[in-house]
């Protein structure tokens, strides 16, 4: 604990008598890789997430959430290049960093979250870069899933939508930052010409150019990195070489094409958005959405939000968790197994 007895590790305390709260290093793909499991109540439904970045662990949002797990048992995984497992081992001892690589991770950690908590089924939320993983895993593996939900949805078609782009050629252009104008043109729309220091740039000037998504990792990321009781200064320092070492995959996502890969979902599927979203626009999320088949699908904005939505609004988040995702769940079969 970084600040012991403080307010923040005093929230996240977990004393009701069917609750969890457990922590720790497991061998997935190969490496020792950390994994939070936390929830009031065992027989509720189970959220796996699979944070964005890439390399960005969710784990520093755990205070912001805290309702959440009153109503599912949330699972956190800082997956490889990310967090505390990047900082078992250094960038030495990562393995292999491909989106390959996450999908077969991906399928060992719910595998190993069903053994664990008895389950048959997990609730799969993607954010962010994650979505990329998340959207591969449910659309292949539908059996371990109970329901696919999307937030800071990314949404590849191999290129060719440039919304994003454009958004922020336009935003610079209106500030008149010239200087950072004429170096996000000369890098060009095509993605896939990008070296991993571009795609670094482009972030910045993307998370520079917008006062709502600036606000939010400052106030929300960045505050919930700096106050979590659950990483030490130390840590703190690790998270952010982490996302270093992690951008490497970025590039990989350009080879990605959703309408190709398969708009047909076996599971209830959910997109919940920021609805001034600049980085991964809401447009081009409805967009794929619109295409989408599945036995049940909604599609929300998330108002006063840009990236980051579901923990700049976590009360919202949970409302359509609440109010979209659960009823599907309780429809069910019982998904937890005789122990």
């Amino acid at each position: 604990m970084r600040i012991p007895g403080s307010k923040y590790a005093q929230r996240l305390r977990i004393t009701t008598e069917n609750g969890i709260d457990e922590a720790g290093f497991v061998r997935i793909g190969g490496i020792e890789q950390w994994i939070s499991i936390r929830g009031e109540d065992r027989g509720n439904p189970v959220l796996l997430e699979i944070h964005g970045g890439p390399g960005a662990s969710n784990l520093i949002y755990t205070g912001r959430t805290r309702e959440w797990e009153r109503h599912f048992t949330v699972v956190r995984w800082d997956m490889r290049g990310a967090g505390k497992t990047f900082g078992r081992t250094g960038p030495t001892g990562q393995g292999e960093m491909s989106l390959r690589r996450l999908e077969l991770d991906t399928l060992e950690v719910t595998a190993h979250v069903r053994s664990r908590l008895g389950v048959d089924r997990v609730v799969l939320m993607g954010c962010s870069f994650g979505s990329f993983i998340a959207l591969r895993v449910a659309r292949g593996n539908p059996e371990l899933f109970s329901a696919y939900v999307g937030t800071d949805q990314n949404i590849s078609d191999r290129g060719r939508d440039h919304t994003a782009y454009r958004g922020l050629l336009r935003r610079l252009d209106e500030s008149g930052k010239n200087k950072d104008l004429a170096a996000v043109t000369a890098m060009g729309a095509d993605r896939s010409a990008w070296t991993t220091e571009q795609w670094s740039q482009y972030n910045k000037h993307t998370v520079g150019s917008d006062p709502l998504t600036f606000d939010t990792v400052k106030k929300v990321v960045m505050g919930s990195l700096l106050t979590s009781p659950l990483h030490s200064l130390g840590e703190v320092r690790t998270y952010m070489k982490a996302m270093g070492f992690s951008e490497c995959r970025a590039p990989q996502s350009v080879t990605i094409d959703e309408w190709a890969e398969g708009t047909d979902f076996s599971i209830p599927f959910f997109l919940f958005h920021g609805e001034h979203d600049v980085i991964t626009p809401a447009q081009s999320a409805k967009r794929f959405f619109d295409d989408v088949t599945a036995p049940i699908k909604e599609f929300a904005l998330i108002e006063n939000a840009s990236h980051f939505a579901a923990f700049r609004r976590p009360d919202r988040f949970l409302d359509l968790l609440l109010t979209h995702v659960r009823p599907t769940l309780d429809l069910e079969p019982s998904n937890t197994r005789n122990q």
